[in-house]
């Protein structure tokens, strides 16, 4: 059967195993687990790469205020550090928006992977207000995790999980701009790199097999990429190694397990 013979199936009325329907009895408790799951490494990675954002802005010259007002209102360290950076070598306000932009085009993938696994009855409007807590580190373990609870529930695990990392956030940053001058440069800086290996491990951990391929091939065909054109590498990268992954996925695994054929 080809892919455009079956039928469309809604990601949250897949049916789960009789201890997965029952993990959580209601929403507050679905809630409360987001804010314990949260509690552990990722909000302690998240808070380090903070930290070392933090540095960053006061060994640029940054004052605390517009360095945690990125935190705040941004919270996407990759956008931060990009508009930081562009900020400093004094680009104009068009060449930043545009930049940042591009760096946070991964969360329309993200959006559209994450947020149809939803109940339908919270796929409204408030999920405008969700949206902002949506980052690498929740999006990844509500990946792993949804499979294992109603959909109902779901709204409520993943706002308890990216609330406590979004309000961590400002803190870290305000103390690693505190810090600066005191800790290392090298090792503040580095703090910033320990978010995006945490994404990375947790990843893995997703289970279908396109996800490692698309890793996989991303440690090899980065380096490359970089040595042909460092500018762009991040970006190439990203498209060859995901497209490649999804090629081999829908023309080979898909159809050895039977769901393409």
């Amino acid at each position: 059967m080809s892919s455009a013979d079956q039928p469309y199936i809604d990601p949250s009325e897949i049916a789960l195993a009789g201890s997965a329907a029952q993990r959580f009895k209601n929403r507050t408790e679905a809630f409360w687990a987001g804010i314990r799951d949260a509690a552990g490494a990722p909000a302690m990675v998240l808070f380090a790469g903070m930290v070392g954002f933090g540095a960053m802005g006061k060994t640029n010259g940054m004052d605390v205020w517009f360095t945690s007002a990125t935190s705040f209102f941004m919270f996407a360290l990759p956008g931060q550090v990009v508009l930081l950076e562009m900020a400093i070598t004094g680009s104009s306000a068009l060449a930043i928006a545009l930049a940042v932009t591009l760096t946070s085009t991964r969360f329309i993938t993200m959006t559209v992977t994450l947020f149809p696994q939803f109940h339908e009855k919270d796929r409204n409007h408030g999920l405008y207000a969700s949206v902002h807590l949506l980052a690498m580190t929740a999006w990844a373990i509500s990946m792993r995790e949804f499979q294992t609870m109603e959909a109902k529930h779901r709204l409520s695990y993943f706002v308890g999980l990216g609330l406590l990392c979004w309000l961590i956030s400002v803190p870290g940053t305000i103390l690693g701009f505190l810090l600066a001058g005191v800790v290392p440069p090298a090792i503040t800086l580095g703090l910033v790199f320990i978010n995006p290996l945490f994404f990375l491990l947790t990843f893995t951990e997703v289970k279908p097999w396109i996800n490692r391929i698309a890793i996989g091939l991303g440690f090899v065909l980065g380096p490359l990429f970089f040595e042909l054109d460092r500018d762009t590498s991040l970006l190439t990268t990203g498209l060859v190694a995901g497209t490649i992954a999804y090629l081999l996925d829908r023309k080979i695994l898909r159809k050895r397990a039977g769901v393409i054929g």
